[in-house]
Order: C-alpha cells, then structure tokens, then sequence
C-alpha cells in the first residue's frame, strides 16, 4: 500500500514572507457569493427554461463564466466539505487534510491571506470546517453555520442552528436558533456588512455562503417564485434509476426520493428545488443591492459558484456521488470591474480551486506556495483559451475519471467489478451514449491518462490492482480522515 500520510513543514509566516505585494498593488474588494447544491442546469442563463434567476443571471451576463468548471471530487459522500476546503486553500482533493475536515495551519486560506495583507476579511454562512481555520481567516462575521446541511428534524432552513462572531475563535457556546430562513438571514448579516464598508476605504473579502438550494426543502419560504410541478420540465437525460451500481445508489441523498422515480416524481422535487434555487436568487439580489448602496460596486470583484452540482432525475439519480457533469460540475462566474479583463463565456478547463490563484494575481499579491491550483488571468485576459489540458475527478475508492478535449472516462470498481464509460461531451452532453465498446483506442488513452493522473495526486488506489485499495471495500470514514495530514 502506497505510503499517502505527508507532513508538511511549511509554515503560515514562511508563506506569508514570500507574499509581498507587486509594486502597485489593485487592492479591489472581493465579493464571494457560495452556494450550496446548484447544478448549472438550474440557472436560466445557462439555458433552463423554467427557472426563474434575475439575479444570478446578472452575474453571469455582468462577468466570464467558466462553462467548464468542476470541483475535484471528494473522498466521501459529503461533497461539499472537500469542494470548500480545495477553494479556500487552492488545493486539489487529495491536497486537502481528511477531506476538508481540517484545514491545518500550513495551509494559508484565501480570506488569511488577504487579511495578513491588509483586508478586513468577513464571512457569514456556512463553513464546512473547523473553528481554527475559520478563526484565522476571518476578522468579522455574523449568523454563522458550522456544519454540513440544517436537520429535517430540526424544521430545516426555518430555524438554522447559528453563530454569532466569536473573536477568541473558540465557538464554545451553543448555536441559536435563526427565526428567519436561512439565506435571508445570511443576506441580512452581509448587508449589516457591507453598510460598514461604505466610509471605510480598507479593503474587504466578504465570503457569503448560502445552505440553498441544499435540501431539507420540505419547507419553502414565502419569497421567491413558486412552480406549478406539471409545468416542468423533465432532463432529456431523466432514468427511472441508474443502469448499474456506482456504489453509491443507497447513500443518504438518493434516498431523498428512492429509485425508481416516476416523471411526476421528479417533476414533484424539481418544484421544490428550484423553489429554493429562485428564493436563494432574491436574496442574492439584496446583497448586491447593499454593495451597490455602500458605493462599492464599481471597486468589487464579484465571485459567483456553487461548491457542488447535484443530480435532479439525470442519469436516474437524485444526490452528487457521482463524476457526471451534473454532480462535479458547478456554474462560476467571475465579474471584475472595469475593462482589464474580457466577459462572456469560456471553455476553458478549470477546477473550482482554481479560483484561489486567479483572485490572488486579481488582486495584485503573489500566489501563496501552499497553493497547487493555476490562476485562469491568462484566459481572462484573452492570452490563453486553456490553462489545463485535462481534469482529474475522483469519488471514494470506487469511482475514477478523466476529462481531456471533448470526451471523459469514468471507471468504477465496486467490490472488485469493473465498470467503464466513455462519452463524448459535445454531442452527448446528457452521458447516456457509452462508447467504450466503440471508441477502445480512446478509451486506453485516457485510461492511461488517468493512471498517470492519479500517480501524479498521489491517489491512495492503484488501478492496476484489481481492488485498487486495500481488499476492495468502501472507505470508512475512520479510514479517510487519516489517509492525507499537512500538519
């Protein structure tokens, strides 16, 4: 078994000296707009439909948006944990300490590190970590949300479980129950924010981050719009239930709505999800509206994602286990003032954690060397169309794939069978025609590919074994947060 535990010596100061500022420094504002289980499909701009999105849509129409952007993967079933570690440290998923659980100190975050250069550093929302990590990288904060999802049984959204700032950085006193739902109180803590920000010429990072349109969503709120099921639309790409097992078809998202699913089913939960997705762009509205009021717009780089994409009846499933581009691929947009830097739309191949780097060289400060992720300015700047040549995605130790051009290859092992898919992304956008039988000289080529790719990450299984890891079992939780230590 490959040795995967790494002690890394670096140190924040040791960082923090290699990060003196370029000569004249932009120092523009960030303004960092997270949400939580939006898959692009759910954005009117990007081509639904149904759905409802003004605000949102003004981001991407304002700003370049990466149409081709995923997170790396995750070493378990919450996606979200990983996907926001990766972000704030610019680091891949096995770059991360026991899968974002941890964000130890020799690796800097991005707020840390503007705020050790001069930014007041902000946050309210959710903060899928530890104390530690959260108390190092911000200054203020407001209605703050330690934690993966709100309970079903704790009435969800309606009455979120939050803190108050804590400047000791130790959140040892109990949560208290929110009144409001959740992004409208998020929404409100931002505005209170950026209303301070309105004399104040210091510059800010204000990281606001959403639990929508993450479920419970047995409980809508009466902002946002309300759809009628019947009216919906269903994927061209919707299976009754998945064509094999991935190993991951009873975790607890897809028992959301158990397999199989009916049309009138999905269209039943896709009411519901893009209730959330329409109530989450009202408030997304108002915080924009607070930047506008505290005359900060024109001085704002505005960073709009979602940690992690989530099926919606494609591919027959329901939660974000998987590597199709519904799951790991997530919408971005990055808006910057002024005319520095190109708008529209861009093909480029890009990790979610990609985002760290550029904001960095937007700013006008060095990229930390704890940062392993590639700055997207040249594609922004119109000197690059690609900054990657490939992606790597990984899930568990029974899911692998590899994105290169217009085709991607997944390979599953669950409990020693093997299971390949191979699509071709431009004309079999919805992954349904597998071409593995078809295309077996492409089909090598990227597995080849991705072996070298995993190599390279220092990934914990071994293709070449046929259990890849260990005697082919699912990982444990136990098992995974020991696997990778940067302490």
């Amino acid at each position: 078994m490959k040795n995967v535990s790494v002690i890394c010596s670096a140190s924040l100061a040791a960082l923090l000296l290699g990060s003196c500022q370029k000569e004249e420094p932009i120092n523009p504002n960030i303004l960092f707009i997270l949400v939580d289980d939006m898959q692009s499909d759910a954005i009117a701009s990007l081509g639904n439909k149904d759905t409802y999105t003004p605000h949102i849509d003004g981001l991407m129409d304002s700003g370049m948006v990466f149409t081709r952007t995923y997170t790396n993967g995750a070493l378990c079933g919450a996606l979200s944990m990983p996907s926001r570690a990766m972000l704030m440290t610019g680091r891949g998923v096995f770059g991360v300490q026991s899968d974002g659980m941890k964000i130890p100190a020799s690796q800097v975050t991005l707020p840390e590190y503007l705020r050790h250069n001069g930014y007041r550093t902000f946050a309210t929302g959710k903060w899928h970590a530890d104390y530690a990590s959260f108390a190092r990288s911000f200054s203020e904060g407001d209605n703050i949300f330690f934690g993966g999802m709100h309970p079903y049984e704790q009435n969800g959204h309606c009455n979120p479980r939050l803190h108050h700032f804590d400047p000791t950085g130790k959140y040892d006193e109990a949560p208290f129950v929110g009144q409001d739902f959740s992004s409208k109180m998020f929404a409100d803590a931002a505005i209170e924010f950026l209303r301070s920000t309105e004399k104040d010429k210091t510059p800010f990072m204000a990281f606001v981050s959403f639990t929508s349109p993450h479920d419970p969503r047995n409980v809508l709120p009466d902002y946002g719009k309300k759809y009628v099921p019947s009216e919906l639309s269903v994927p061209a790409n919707f299976l009754p239930e998945h064509p094999f097992d991935n190993g991951e078809l009873t975790v607890r998202d897809e028992m959301v709505l158990p397999a199989p699913r009916t049309a009138v089913q999905l269209q039943n939960e896709l009411a519901l999800y893009y209730g959330m997705v329409s109530e989450v762009d009202v408030q997304i509205g108002r915080v924009m509206d607070a930047l506008k009021a505290a005359g900060k717009l024109e001085h704002t780089i505005i960073v709009f994602a979602s940690d992690n994409g989530l099926a919606m009846g494609q591919n027959g499933l329901i939660g974000k286990q998987s590597l199709y581009d519904h799951s790991v691929g997530v919408p971005m947009a990055i808006v910057v003032p002024g005319k520095t830097v190109r708008k529209g739309r861009s093909d480029a191949l890009c990790y979610l954690y990609d985002l760290y780097p550029t904001l960095c060289e937007l700013a006008g400060f060095d990229i930390p060397e704890s940062v392993t992720g590639k700055s997207l300015l040249p594609v922004l700047k119109g000197e690059k169309a690609q900054v990657r040549n490939d992606l790597f995605l990984a899930y568990s130790n029974q899911q692998r794939g590899i994105i290169s051009g217009k085709y991607k290859y997944i390979i599953y092992n669950v409990e020693g069978k093997i299971t390949e898919q191979l699509f071709d992304l431009e004309k079999d956008p919805g992954e349904l025609t597998n071409l593995v039988t078809e295309l077996p000289e492409k089909k090598q080529e990227l597995h080849n590919l991705l072996m070298k790719r995993m190599e390279e990450n220092r990934d914990f299984c071994d293709l070449k074994n046929p259990l890849w890891w260990k005697n082919g079992h699912k990982l444990t939780w136990d098992e995974l947060i020991n696997l990778y230590i940067y302490e």
